[in-house]
């Protein structure tokens, strides 16, 4: 019997060599295939039959998450209509490891009466679509992992790995960045943690715990827990916050102080409290949440401003799931 772990082993080691091989082909096709891409005023279109038609998928959607709007079009679906959701400003990427793939070849003719501009990913550079394409990126392989050299192995990963080359090269060239691959990402935790503010999940208007300098303790601990926040601040006849009272003040006031209800705001709270703007990222005001030991921080307009116009909480943001 033949030993499994060899047996992957030798599939990996196939794959790889067949990785390395791509990189000598890297020539002018390609960098004519990105110029084009990125002058494209229309969209990509990716089209492929069976295994190719899973990789064009992935593709496309690489391309799409890193700035070149991409879909994917069944060849098959195309010569029963779906070619209506091509324009002339598109570009095709046609994948076909023995470019004799018959449902791209029908809709050749189409394509070029539509004027489209073609990258080929083909394994066969004798082949049919491989004369019919505009640029050509050679991803043929020696070998496939398969050990009856049948099923699409070594050839997919190829195809696979131009295309992410592809895309790496075009995302270089527009110069995309974190923030425009979290535009297409709002619901993943990179997309939150790059776009949530603190705008967005503070608290605000009626919900802010605040009470002026000359409240008595007691209307202060009855807004606390109206609020039920863990905080309140303290305003002075501005408006402007001049301290904090948290539950541990209370605490730490009712071990020091006989009767806490005969002090006043200024005897317990925290002057100089930590403060963010509301344009700041929500992932920043937590790390500084995390630096001060402290589970919630007041919200003012600008580093300029004592007026707080909201409150943010630690579990407001790890409810957001950015962490």
């Amino acid at each position: 019997m033949s030993n499994p772990i060899k047996d992957a082993a030798k599939a990996i080691e196939d794959e790889i060599n067949a990785l390395q091989n791509l990189i000598p082909r890297l020539n002018g096709d390609f960098s004519k295939s990105v110029d084009l891409i990125l002058n494209c005023q229309g969209r990509v279109i990716v089209t492929g039959i069976g295994k190719s038609g899973h990789i064009g998928r992935k593709i496309a959607s690489t391309l799409s998450s890193t700035g070149t709007p991409a879909f994917f079009l069944h060849p098959a679906e195309a010569q029963h209509g779906d070619l209506g959701m091509i324009s002339p400003e598109d570009i095709l990427i046609i994948i076909s490891n023995s470019g004799e793939s018959d449902e791209i070849i029908k809709i050749m003719p189409s394509i070029r009466r539509m004027g489209l501009k073609t990258v080929g990913f083909i394994g066969n550079l004798n082949s049919t679509l491989a004369q019919r394409c505009d640029f050509l990126l050679d991803v043929s392989v020696e070998k496939e992992a398969c050990p009856m050299n049948l099923a699409p192995t070594s050839s997919s990963t190829a195809t696979l790995v131009m295309g992410d080359a592809l895309a790496i090269a075009l995302l270089k060239q527009r110069q995309f960045n974190k923030r425009d691959f979290a535009i297409r990402h709002p619901g993943g935790m990179l997309g939150k943690k790059l776009l949530l503010t603190v705008r967005d999940l503070m608290h605000q208007h009626e919900e802010l715990p605040v009470v002026r300098i000359d409240t008595s303790v007691k209307n202060l601990v009855m807004e606390m827990t109206a609020k039920n926040l863990g905080i309140v601040g303290v305003l002075n006849d501005k408006d402007e916050l001049i301290g904090v009272v948290t539950d541990g003040d209370l605490r730490r006031a009712v071990e020091k102080y006989e009767n806490i209800f005969k002090c006043k705001p200024e005897d317990i709270m925290t002057r100089n409290p930590k403060k963010v703007t509301p344009g700041r990222l929500a992932v920043s005001a937590l790390h500084q949440m995390e630096k001060y030991s402290i589970t919630s921080v007041f919200v003012v307009q600008n580093n300029n401003s004592l007026q707080p116009i909201g409150l943010i909480h630690i579990h407001d943001i790890l409810k957001s799931g950015i962490v």
